[in-house]
Order: C-alpha cells, then sequence, then structure tokens
C-alpha cells in the first residue's frame, strides 16, 4: 500500500530528481497544483496566470519511507525561506509549498515547520505555504524524468546534481540500493 505526498520547492526538475533517490519512492511525477485554473500548460504556469506552482507529485511505501522523513529530505533540498524564488528562478510558481492530502500530512507539516523555526534552523523565516491539494495537474511529458534524460543538460548540472548529492550525503541510510 503506498501513500502521496506533493510538494513545491522551486523547478520540479530538481525535486523530482532528488526525491527519487529515496528508498520506499515508488514514483514521482512532475505536475501543477495550488492555482485556480484548470488543465494548466508548462507556458501558462511560467506566464504566473494560473496562480499554479511547479510541483511533484511523490507515491511512497509508508512501511520504508515516512512522511515526516520526506518532509525532512525536502526541507534540506530546498530554501523555504525564499519567497518566489529558488536559486536562478524567480516567480511564484517556484515558491515553497507543501500540499498536504489528509489532517494527518497537515499537522505532520505544521509540526515540521514549528520545530525547525523553535530550533532556529534558519536565519530568516519559513515562507512555505501549507494548503490542502485540491487537483494535481501532471505536466507535459517532456518534463517526466526530465534530470534521467538530460544529465548533461547545463540547468541539471548546476542544480539538480548538488541536490542529488546533498540526498546521497546527508540520507544515504535511506538512498536507493544502486541496483534500482
Amino acid at each position: 500500500m503506498t501513500e502521496t505526498a506533493t510538494f513545491g520547492g522551486g523547478c520540479f526538475w530538481c525535486t523530482e530528481a532528488a526525491l527519487k533517490e529515496l528508498d520506499g519512492v515508488h514514483e514521482v511525477t512532475s505536475g501543477y497544483a495550488g492555482g485556480h485554473k484548470d488543465n494548466p500548460t508548462y507556458k501558462e504556469v511560467c506566464r504566473e496566470t494560473t496562480g499554479h506552482a511547479e510541483v511533484v507529485q511523490v507515491e511512497y511505501d509508508p512501511a520504508k519511507l515516512s512522511y515526516e522523513k520526506l518532509l525532512e529530505v525536502f526541507f534540506m533540498i530546498h530554501d523555504p525561506t525564499t519567497l518566489n524564488r529558488q536559486g536562478p528562478d524567480v516567480g511564484s510558481q517556484y515558491r515553497s509549498i507543501v500540499l498536504y492530502h489528509d489532517d494527518a500530512q497537515k499537522q505532520a507539516v505544521e509540526a515540521f515547520i514549528e520545530g525547525l523555526e523553535s530550533e532556529g534552523v534558519y536565519d530568516d523565516d519559513i515562507v512555505t505555504e501549507v494548503e490542502p491539494l485540491d487537483t494535481f495537474w501532471e505536466a507535459e511529458e517532456y518534463h517526466q524524468d526530465y534530470y534521467e534524460k538530460n544529465p548533461a543538460d547545463g540547468y541539471c548540472q548546476f542544480n539538480a546534481d548538488p541536490k542529488i548529492r546533498k540526498v546521497r550525503e546527508k540520507f544515504a541510510e535511506q538512498v536507493k540500493p544502486a541496483d534500482d
């Protein structure tokens, strides 16, 4: 039995690639959520007319990987203190957002953020939005598995590679075996 989590932390190519490293993750799908337009296109989302963020939907096995561990990885691979920006990517579609699927996820993410703030993990305030998931719109096919299909892409090397390295180093016990 699997569960689903939805996160937005900048470009979905990078978030997808980093989260796919985790043992217990079955599938990561890039898409759009958190806005008001049905079936948005990438161009519309980039024009910031839809209200949507670039997000990933993660299907995972909670017996192998807890939601709290996913939160830990998610908050480590992006900067939750920058409003509508992650690295070189600027715009509301790159905002930090957790879209919860049920009350348990809502409580978990709120407690997680409260813990980060009380521990003073970041110098600046966390601006991550915590909202219920209304609808997840799958991104166009060319966005799916983008890093796997384009590992030599300059954007991927500069932005996704460091996130993947962080996951492999800081969560080595949770990384998929090499043969997966």
